[in-house]
């Protein structure tokens, strides 16, 4: 074996590893918030480019599935075909 790449067991750390800058729980109240990390496919990426776009879109869209339709007025009357200009013959 070579000494450089397995050293022993009382070599504690590499002397390349500087951890004298290192703050302790930097991450802990990110890190117990939680957080969700989603992969985009690459033609929504390309419309959505930074977090701060895809939290827009995402709560605008919460905010019409919220959105309270009103119900039981007078139904939307489909337009018949000749109000749309077409002439139907009928076989007969």
């Amino acid at each position: 074996m070579n000494p450089q790449t397995h050293p022993n067991a009382s070599d504690e750390m590499r002397p390349e590893y500087d951890f004298s800058e290192g703050v302790r729980g930097k991450h802990h109240q990110a890190y117990r918030a939680g957080t969700n990390v989603v992969l985009l496919d690459a033609d929504v990426a390309k419309v959505f480019t930074n977090s701060a776009s895809v939290n827009e879109a995402l709560r605008l869209l919460v905010k019409l599935a919220n959105t309270h339709v009103p119900t039981g007025g007078r139904p939307i009357r489909r337009l018949q075909p000749a109000a749309l200009g077409v002439i139907v013959k009928r076989r007969g």
